[in-house]
């Protein structure tokens, strides 16, 4: 049997509203399935980041930059390129020539929302400057460490198809992206509206929270109730991955953690405050995909990762059974 409400009723209310009213105001401006918007607000509730993945000119950049306002929060961009330098994203000293004294000009990075575009564009030392913001939310700037501010959530781009003049993204700075999302064409319907609405002036979204209510959301998160028996799911789920006869790597405990902390945020979104299996397999795809590594000849095969999820949530069952003390 659950136990009793962890998060009261009034606050699972508020919590629906508002998320209503974010998908709404999204919707003025990109054009495509609220369930990208929907995955968007789960990392921010589950203090997570975010991979969008797609094509040029399927509005990765639109969605990103409408979502950072919805949420009334500081925002930045940086256009990765592959000159650019991790100073130019954390900042750097600079000598203050009215005291003769080094002040610190701080990067893009010192913002609520950074939107990392074109992020393999990139060479590894350049990418490695989001490393420790990513994970521990502060950077270290010759030697001296600085706190981000609260919330962070970055967002990145890149482009799948294109590969000349681009620089894989390292395992490492991989997982620490909690959902990877993909963004594809739109459907007829949508793709419609949009050149419908072309000419008429780009809608600017406007904020629906602001930072202290955003952090208010992310502790009511960590209060979603989670059965044992889901602890065992996503540990199941996870295992099966690394035993996989096609997978070279598979899901670390980060990424179960991943799975447990989406889900919890899921939940909350969707007005409970109890974690159900089909939060662990709607998001199981999105969380853990991204973070397998195939075996080669699986590669050569055009075998892709998310077949090896979807198996996964195939073979291992949800088992909900009574437990003696």
């Amino acid at each position: 049997m659950r136990q009793a409400h962890t998060i009261e009723p009034e606050r699972l209310a508020q919590v629906s509203s508002v998320t209503r009213a974010l998908l709404a105001e999204v919707s003025r401006v990109f054009v495509g399935p609220s369930e990208i918007v929907e995955n968007l607000l789960v990392a921010v509730l589950a203090r997570g980041h975010v991979l969008l993945e797609g094509v040029p000119g399927v509005a990765k950049t639109t969605l990103a930059k409408a979502f950072a306002a919805t949420l009334g929060c500081s925002y930045r961009r940086i256009q990765f390129t592959p000159d650019l330098l991790p100073a130019d994203i954390t900042g750097t000293y600079v000598l203050n020539p009215r005291d003769g004294a080094f002040v610190l000009r701080e990067g893009p990075i010192f913002s609520n929302v950074v939107l990392g575009d074109e992020i393999n564009r990139a060479p590894a030392k350049t990418q490695s400057a989001l490393l420790e913001a990513m994970q521990e939310s502060q950077v270290t700037i010759e030697g001296e460490t600085r706190l981000l501010p609260p919330p962070f959530l970055v967002i990145a781009t890149q482009n799948p198809i294109e590969l000349a003049g681009t620089y894989p993204l390292p395992e490492a700075q991989i997982d620490r992206f909690l959902l990877r999302i993909v963004v594809g064409y739109p459907d007829r319907r949508d793709e419609r509206r949009i050149l419908q609405a072309h000419g008429a002036g780009s809608p600017v979204a406007r904020p629906i929270l602001g930072p202290r209510e955003i952090i208010d959301l992310q502790s009511w998160a960590t209060q979603v109730h989670v059965e044992e028996e889901l602890y065992d799911y996503i540990i199941g789920i996870a295992g099966f991955t690394r035993t996989h006869g096609r997978v070279r790597l598979g899901a670390s405990p980060r990424a179960a953690l991943s799975l447990l902390m989406a889900s919890r945020a899921r939940a909350l979104l969707h007005g409970r405050d109890f974690v159900l299996p089909d939060d662990v397999q709607h998001l199981a795809p999105t969380v853990i995909g991204h973070r397998l590594l195939l075996t080669p000849e699986a590669e050569l095969e055009g075998f892709e990762s998310g077949a090896v999820v979807a198996e996964a949530l195939e073979k291992v069952s949800y088992r909900r059974e009574l437990r003696g003390e």
